[in-house]
């Protein structure tokens, strides 16, 4: 099944969504692209189809170039209400989906579409593509999360780096400070996001969503802060008919069949 909303696309199967940012060449974000990216996310968090989220940018070019500075004039009497605030609420509810996303992202990742990016689980970028946050240069910072996502997936020192310069990095690079989980060629990034995307749908789904939310709620809290709520999410997960069903499957030696 697929729909279109003209600046978000949509296609559904397989447990998959395919969402599609369709503002070629570049997908910048603009304020009306951004409003139609939070209805879709809506939409997808209360598809029952829908257990995993694949994110694109349409055509090669660029996964996401950014806002559109363009814009900043009309808004300039109140940017934050009428644009970032926008902005930030949209890619949070990337982070907050409960579902799995993973950003396929061929070409240019940049600005506001790396705050996407970082608010993604898994990235997978193209060969070519270059990656960074470039907001320094025009005597701001990043203003959609950026600032504090970054260090969470590349560390502090390398965060302040890029920030601090505005470097552009690439696909290699940000490999290796564990920015994105994959480098593939041009073209491929589609392909070896859905490759993922059906290896965690073959798996129950219960388990997908408490994993996301535990690691989201508890990661930088203190070890004597999430014993109990650890506790409280093996809770959960032990009354799940899909956990009696993989424990049952191990011990008569079967693969298991989670619903």
């Amino acid at each position: 099944m697929s729909y279109d909303n003209n600046l978000v696309g949509v296609e559904i199967g397989e447990n998959i969504a395919l969402l599609t940012l369709n503002r070629p060449p570049l997908n910048i974000l603009t304020l009306a692209l951004t409003a139609e990216l939070r209805r879709t996310l809506h939409t997808i968090e209360n598809d029952e189809r829908v257990r995993v989220v694949v994110l694109r940018g349409a055509g090669e070019h660029a996964f996401c170039a950014g806002a559109d500075i363009k814009e900043f004039p009309s808004v300039w009497d109140d940017v934050i209400n009428k644009k970032l605030l926008n902005e930030n609420l949209a890619v949070d509810e990337i982070e907050l989906l409960e579902k799995p996303v993973i950003a396929a992202m061929e070409g240019n990742i940049l600005g506001g579409g790396c705050e996407i990016a970082l608010a993604c689980d898994l990235r997978i970028m193209s060969e070519e593509g270059r990656i960074g946050l470039p907001e320094i240069n025009l005597g701001v910072f990043p203003g959609s999360g950026g600032l504090y996502r970054l260090a969470r997936h590349v560390g502090l020192s390398v965060a302040y780096e890029m920030l601090y310069t505005g470097k552009i990095i690439s696909a290699n690079e940000a490999k290796s400070i564990g920015l994105v989980n994959y480098v593939v060629g041009k073209g491929s990034a589609q392909d070896k996001a859905f490759e993922l995307a059906r290896a965690i749908t073959s798996k129950p789904f219960e388990a997908i969503k408490l994993i996301k939310r535990g690691v989201r709620e508890l990661w930088q809290k203190p070890t004597e802060e999430v014993f109990r709520a650890n506790l409280e999410f093996s809770k959960q997960i032990f009354k799940t008919a899909d956990c009696a069903e993989g424990v049952d499957a191990f011990i008569k030696k079967r693969n298991p069949r989670f619903e």
